[in-house]
């Protein structure tokens, strides 16, 4: 039977390759998508953490704006991306540091 360390396992798994994903990547989608994974792996864990304590429903609730919030983020993130590569003509991180110039 799997049981709630499983998915905490797999949660940890899940962040810690977002986490190296962001941390070695100087290519800012994939860096944007990096971060989608560690904020999946957080509602993972919330939403396994419900299901074993199905008292309430906060941990689908705290899932459900991280979803909203990952949203918002993605499209913030990708706006941010279409700008330097119209300003630098590059979407690497290390060839765009500067807004300006």
């Amino acid at each position: 039977m799997i049981g709630l360390g499983h998915y905490l396992a797999l949660s940890g798994v899940l962040f810690l390759i977002g986490a190296a994903g962001f941390a070695a990547r100087r290519n800012l989608v994939v860096a944007l998508m990096s971060i989608e994974i560690m904020l999946n792996a957080v509602n993972l864990a919330f939403v396994a953490g419900n299901r074993f304590r199905p008292e309430n429903h906060a941990g689908q609730v705290i899932a459900f704006f991280t979803i909203a919030i990952a949203a918002a983020e993605a499209a913030v993130g990708l706006a941010i991306v279409v700008s330097v590569y119209r300003l630098k003509k590059t979407i690497r991180t290390d060839e765009a540091d500067q807004m300006r110039g």
